[in-house]
């Protein structure tokens, strides 16, 4: 399952500029009317670790779809419906909010207010997903005069969302029963959609400058987290081989990348995990949901293993790398075999046992 992760923003806040360094991909700056798409391979340190371990023929960390969403302006209707269909296509938004000040840099606002750009991009959305829900409501007109009570049901919790909608709370800000989210799933709504925010900064002395404090204190309220970001920075670091990256972050007084943490809380937000098959032709990272039972976590493999799923082999990446080698985590009793009630977890090693 790859993850896909839709940047947004006001025009010209950096958006692209972190899709590239993000992806290394080069796309220009200040084209307004071109969406970039790229699919990057995730670090992992886990992943280096096993091939130090296996020496694989062939690696396949796990992937992500980044996808860089022209800013909106409200005037551009028919241009707004295009970009917001994209929108309704990602599993997490990045929201990209400049903070910092530089008259170099064209902007599409007079000033700097991060308050601002988040309530604008928050109206856009919301406007969407109104003209969404409206839609639903028509379809579900005749059904509700013949009485169906599903439809009756679907109906009274569109209208409580829209309400809420139109009275300037975002669907994920809501608190939907599983009822709630369940009549409205066809929508997919896209103020409902998982929401991280990134401060992007011209320099790391700005990292607590009053934008950010502003954006920080707006975000805490949300309980959403929010990552601070060089992205000129950032995008030089990606173009440089592995061991001046290090250097360069050492430099800035950076223990890891921006990038990387992101893209952690994005797998975080989405309460997505990492597991892993290993051997000499191949050391793979797969992607699953927290909480996913091991024959669906198997048909990620592979549809068939799900289907004919008998048992999942599963030891611990920490107690392989503690003990050295397989043989060493079987002899020390760590290697276990578990049935289609499993829930696989972060950093299981896998092999599926089906028919």
């Amino acid at each position: 399952m790859g993850l896909r992760c839709g940047l947004v923003g006001l025009p010209s806040c950096g958006k692209t500029v972190i899709f590239n360094a993000v992806t290394a991909a080069r796309a220009p700056l200040y084209n307004a009317a071109e969406m970039n798409r790229v699919i990057v391979n995730l670090a992992d340190e886990r992943i280096d670790r096993l091939v130090e371990m296996y020496h694989p023929r062939k690696i396949s960390p796990a992937t992500l779809e980044v996808v860089d969403i022209p800013g909106i302006k409200a005037e551009e209707n028919g241009r707004r419906s295009r970009l917001l269909g994209n929108v309704k296509d990602v599993e997490a938004l990045l929201h990209v909010v400049r903070c910092f000040e530089d008259e170099r840099v064209p902007f599409a606002c007079d000033t700097i207010d991060p308050l601002r750009d988040l309530e604008t991009v928050d109206l856009e959305l919301m406007a969407a997903d109104e003209s969404t829900l409206e839609n639903k409501l028509n379809r579900l007109a005749k059904k509700l005069r013949s009485g169906d009570k599903d439809a009756v049901r679907e109906a009274g919790h569109c209208e409580k969302i829209r309400a809420a909608i139109q009275q300037g709370v975002p669907a994920r800000k809501q608190s939907l029963t599983a009822l709630e989210l369940a009549s409205i799933r066809e929508c997919n709504l896209v103020s409902l959609k998982p929401l991280l925010y990134a401060a992007n900064i011209k320099t790391m002395a700005d990292a607590g400058n009053r934008h950010v404090l502003a954006l920080k204190q707006a975000v805490k309220d949300e309980g959403a987290e929010l990552i601070i970001i060089c992205g000129k920075d950032e995008a030089d670091i990606s173009e440089l081989d592995p061991e001046e990256r290090s250097i360069f972050l050492s430099e800035l007084g950076l223990e890891k990348s921006a990038i990387v943490r992101l893209l952690g809380a994005a797998y975080r937000k989405l309460g997505l995990i990492s597991f892993f098959t290993t051997g000499e032709d191949e050391v793979r990272a797969w992607t699953c949901c927290q909480g996913d039972k091991a024959p669906v976590a198997a048909g990620k493999i592979h549809t068939d293993m799900e289907k004919g799923f008998i048992r999942m082999e599963v030891m611990r990446y920490e107690d392989l790398v503690e003990l050295g080698s397989e043989a060493e985590v079987i002899r020390a009793g760590k290697k276990r075999l578990e049935g289609r009630d499993y829930e696989v977890k972060d950093g299981d090693i896998v092999s599926v046992l089906f028919n």
